[in-house]
C-alpha cells in the first residue's frame, strides 16, 4: 500500500513541477533571469514532464484498483 502512495504522490509532484516549468517556458511565471524563462525547450519539456506524472497517478490509482478487485474475488 505504501507504493501505491509513494507513486501517486510521487506523480504529483511530478505533475505540478511540469506545470511549473511549461509556465515557465511560456513566459508566464518565474525570474525573468532564469533560463526556462520564455524558451519554447522548456515549454514542451514542462507538457511531457506533466504527461509522466499524471500516468504515474493513473497508474497508482489502478494498481490500487486492481487489488481492491482481487481481494473482492478471494473472498
Amino acid at each position: 500500500m505504501k507504493l501505491i502512495k509513494v507513486i501517486s504522490g510521487g506523480g504529483a509532484i511530478v505533475l505540478i513541477l511540469g506545470i511549473v516549468f511549461h509556465l515557465q517556458g511560456l513566459s508566464i511565471l518565474g525570474p525573468q533571469t532564469s533560463f526556462m524563462y520564455s524558451s519554447p525547450k522548456w515549454t514542451a519539456y514542462g507538457i511531457q514532464i506533466a504527461i509522466v506524472g499524471f500516468l504515474m497517478i493513473i497508474t497508482g490509482i489502478s494498481i490500487t484498483v486492481i487489488r481492491k478487485k482481487t481481494k473482492t474475488q478471494q473472498i
